[in-house]
């Protein structure tokens, strides 16, 4: 990623493929463009109020017409037993889309990703991993290829 648009850019991308019950990592150094790519995804599916990270909160709810959307954000765990203790676990459900920032701070205790970006810092901007853990990630996966590949046609006649 060039730089903070481009992040934003492909948030939105993503937005259009995901569903309910998707659970999303976020892994990368401070200052990566975690955050950036979750306010993609919510300006993605129509969220336009302001996105705040939720470091000190742990969680922030995005309401989406029937969508539940949760961010969290996990840095500030010392244990992953915290997130036990805090009582997420409720939250990751087939009726909301959980993205987590810092998911390796929550160790095994959080249900399994089904899309995993990972953010590199690097020379020109971000580097972006993206991987999908379960047939409903790589589903994902598949439609915004596709998405992109038709994006890609469109602009050169």
């Amino acid at each position: 990623m060039a730089n903070e648009a481009a992040t934003l850019a492909l948030g939105a991308e993503i937005a259009s493929t995901l569903h309910p019950g998707l659970v999303i990592f976020l892994s990368g150094d401070l200052g990566a463009g975690k955050t950036t790519l979750a306010r993609g995804i919510l300006r993605g599916l129509g969220y336009q109020a302001k996105v705040k990270s939720p470091t000190y909160n742990l969680i922030e709810l995005y309401k989406i017409s029937r969508l539940y959307f949760y961010h969290f954000d996990f840095y500030r765990f010392n244990d992953p037993i915290e997130w036990e203790e805090a009582g997420f676990r409720e939250y990751f459900n087939a009726d909301s889309i959980c993205l987590v920032e810092w998911p390796e701070k929550a160790g095994k205790l959080l249900p399994p990703a089904d899309l995993r970006f990972v953010f590199h810092v690097a020379e020109a901007g971000r580097d972006v991993e993206i991987e999908a853990d379960t047939e409903a990630g790589r589903l994902c996966l598949k439609q915004w290829q596709a998405l992109r590949n038709r994006n890609r046609g469109s602009q050169n006649p």
